[in-house]
């Protein structure tokens, strides 16, 4: 609890801060996680430099954007009933989610020092299964953040739950 609580202070004290370093994290956990469990390299063989850009990725793209997302979307659909969240989780998966993973995937690929033309091929051959594979899992995570989770803690909740998604993320941008 007292982790909790000071995560509490440094959220209340710096949220920019603390939300961007909260998503950086845990998309490196995500990448750790997808390393040596997923792919099995080994302590021995794990890829530092990857884990390392997919932190960098959390914080430099993944945090602000989703983290200034949802200040955006709570001023266009203000208010926290069922139908509120309802509304925002549609205008979320429906409008954010295609462009979030249309700049994501080439930005993991730009990181992996892929060619602007094999870019562009991993991308139109990544994308649709990541998008159909969001649609199984975020709609119903965000009815929850939407409608439970007050603002503040949104972009924290969300990246908790992703741990396993930005696993699937890595697992997905990084196999040959």
């Amino acid at each position: 609890m007292t982790l909790w609580r000071a995560y509490q202070q440094a959220l209340a004290a710096h949220p920019w801060k603390v939300q961007i370093i909260t998503s950086g994290s845990l998309m490196g956990i995500g990448d750790v996680i997808s390393q040596q469990l997923i792919e099995k390299h080994g302590l021995e063989k794990h890829q530092v430099r990857r884990t390392l850009t997919m932190a960098l990725i959390g914080c430099g793209y993944v945090g602000p954007l989703v983290g200034g997302w949802y200040r955006v979307l709570d001023r266009l659909i203000p208010g926290n009933t069922k139908m509120d969240a309802l509304k925002k989780m549609v205008v979320d998966q429906a409008c954010f989610a295609p462009c979030f993973f249309g700049g994501l995937l080439p930005l993991i690929g730009t990181f992996k020092g892929m060619s602007v033309k094999d870019n562009w091929a991993r991308f139109r051959q990544d994308y649709p299964d990541v998008l159909i594979t969001n649609y199984y899992i975020w709609p119903t995570v965000q009815l929850v953040n939407f409608y439970l989770i007050p603002l503040i803690y949104r972009l924290s909740f969300v990246q908790c739950v992703a741990v396993v998604w930005n696993t699937y993320l890595s697992w997905k941008s990084y196999q040959s």
